[in-house]
């Protein structure tokens, strides 16, 4: 670990059925996305909670900040728990980044592949990169740390798109700074997703 721990924050909507997870819902109903959703936020912070002392986790709630959900694992964990602010994802993450002193990370809620030992791995290799990132399989990113404030790498990216880890990448080397990218990560969006956490057959 380095010397200084750095601090890691997460991003969660409120499992509600027919706003979490919706794209799961063709094999497992809404009300079963939601589920899902619910499960797969238990799941990081979990993992989070295991890699960092859990004063050094926030979670950040969307769409019902007082949800059962979100208290459950402030309880469990004794995580803490923030509200995320409007604007595009890009804004919500850099807003989260610099919400606390010294290095920081974020990684997503739906990245059963994000291991405990990989955030370690991250925290550690962010005390000699000015970026830590794990790719994702679909073109985007799970998990980034900074050592401080970059906003070039947030703002006027194409979130969503196959273009986002390709275009952060341009402005890390455009800035010129030291990326360190442990793993390639994959998440839960689809029900074949789903399937591959659970080790479900994909014909089910």
């Amino acid at each position: 670990m380095p010397a200084e721990t750095p601090h890691l924050h997460l991003l969660a909507k409120a499992p509600l059925a027919g706003q979490a997870k919706t794209r799961l819902s063709p094999l497992l109903g809404l009300e079963g996305a939601a589920n899902a959703h619910a499960e797969l936020v238990r799941h990081c912070v979990a993992n989070a909670c295991k890699a960092l002392p859990a004063a050094n986790v926030t979670l950040w709630t969307a769409l019902d900040h007082a949800h059962p959900l979100f208290i459950e694992l402030r309880e469990a964990f004794g995580v803490t728990l923030s509200a995320q602010p409007e604007g595009d994802l890009g804004a919500r993450v850099r807003h989260a980044l610099n919400s606390t002193p010294g290095p920081a990370m974020l990684m997503g809620s739906d990245c059963p592949s994000i291991t405990s030992a990989l955030i370690a791995t991250c925290a550690q290799q962010l005390a000699s990169f000015e970026v830590v990132m794990l790719p994702a399989e679909d073109g985007g990113y799970g998990f980034v740390g900074t050592q401080q404030d970059y906003p070039a790498l947030f703002e006027g990216i194409p979130w969503g798109t196959q273009r986002v880890l390709a275009t952060t990448q341009q402005r890390i080397e455009a800035l010129g700074l030291r990326a360190a990218y442990p793993a390639t990560i994959w998440d839960v969006d689809r029900p074949e997703d789903w399937q591959r956490w659970k080790g479900l057959p994909a014909s089910m």
